[in-house]
């Protein structure tokens, strides 16, 4: 199976090589509207390669993470069909409160970028529905998306292992409001068994009040807007470790 999927990812990889080769190339002797047409189909083409691309990536790194969970709606993603239902979540509610410019579908109804390769993506299940997703990227190569907006270099020299949480998706309309409560216990459990030092992430500066209970959280910077979203953010950094007895009793169901 292994070498399965190293010739597949292997093949893929040259497939997309050879239509980046050839996606502006036009041919002469044909009408406009025909290399427009010729255009159009490679680029979808491009993206269903690198949607199976995602896909492949993603369910190998999720199922060679550490996940101790006794919840039976909270899950990794490990199928290619938990995947799909993740992405068409996140189009679904971005597309719902107009999230769509910072969080641009790659696929129209699937919303997935080259992050998900490399992250421990969590879903709640509720009655064979998805109805809450989130992430944890770790960090690597393609950096943390957040440093479009604030550099995490400093963060890195005082930490072996940083990851950023982002695409935090609830349908509010399909679920039990327990989707925050068991995703927030879902990612402090990857960060306990996966050897991860610090959580960044990018948040409304009106869910801080919340975030600041839950002990060890931190602002890094503080920003006017993030992107497209013309709003107050906040980067910030959180260490699970020193959670505080409200986080211990609200997520994590000690009693103190």
């Amino acid at each position: 199976m292994t070498n399965f999927n190293i010739n597949k990812n292997n093949s893929l990889m040259a497939l997309e090589e050879l239509i980046k080769q050839n996606i502006n190339t036009k041919l002469s002797y044909m009408p406009d509207s025909f290399n427009q047409q010729q255009h159009h189909a490679l680029e979808l083409f491009k993206q269903r390669l690198f949607l199976e691309k995602t896909i492949d990536e993603a369910i190998s790194f999720n199922k060679n993470l550490v996940f101790e969970q006794e919840n039976k709606n909270l899950h990794l993603t490990t199928t290619a069909e938990d995947l799909i239902d993740v992405f068409k979540l996140r189009s679904d509610v971005y597309t719902q409160i107009n999230y769509q410019d910072e969080f641009p579908d790659t696929i129209e109804g699937l919303n997935f970028d080259k992050y998900d390769s490399n992250s421990a993506i969590l879903f709640y299940r509720n009655d064979n529905i998805v109805t809450g997703t989130t992430r944890l990227i770790f960090d690597s190569n393609n950096k943390l998306p957040s440093e479009k907006n604030f550099s995490f270099n400093k963060i890195r020299q005082n930490n072996n292992v940083i990851c950023e949480l982002s695409r935090l998706v609830i349908d509010n309309n399909k679920g039990l409001s327990l989707e925050f409560k068991y995703l927030t216990s879902g990612i402090f459990d990857i960060f306990r068994t996966n050897d991860v030092n610090l959580i960044l992430s990018g948040i409304k500066q009106e869910h801080y009040k919340l975030y600041s209970k839950f002990g060890g959280f931190k602002v890094e910077e503080i920003l006017t807007n993030y992107g497209a979203l013309d709003i107050p953010f906040f980067i910030t950094s959180w260490d699970p470790s020193k959670v505080s007895s409200f986080f211990k009793k609200a997520f994590l169901d000690q009693k103190i």
